[in-house]
């Protein structure tokens, strides 16, 4: 592990807390690899489902929070079923529910910089 990536166990962790500390809620639903495992976000408002993203590394050294899977107006059922796939092919993922408000933006500020 390079000395500037950190670990995703650890930035799972961060959130977590600080989701918590803004009055927000964050519960991982899936625990993946400690190291490496790649993280994918299931941002909800007030319970209202407003997307899934996957953190991915960017062309200038960093990572950025991309949107992924089923637009959500496709039902739970379709969100379950990429899940599944994406588990199936990656059971080294993350699977991270937040709540709170303008959940993505929250999201990028704590595990992309």
């Amino acid at each position: 592990m390079s000395a500037d990536r950190l670990a995703s166990a650890l930035l799972v962790g961060v959130l977590v807390r600080r989701a918590a500390a803004a009055g927000g809620f964050a519960t991982v639903l899936v625990k993946g690899d400690k190291t490496s495992g790649v993280i994918l976000i299931q941002a909800l408002e007030r319970g209202r489902e407003n997307g899934l993203f996957e953190r991915v590394p960017d062309y200038a050294g960093g990572y950025r929070l991309v949107p992924c899977g089923p637009a959500s107006d496709k039902g739970p059922d379709a969100l379950a079923q990429y899940i599944e796939r994406r588990r199936r092919s990656d059971p080294d993922l993350w699977i991270i529910e937040l709540d709170i408000a303008d959940a993505e933006r929250f999201a990028a500020e704590t595990i992309c910089s």
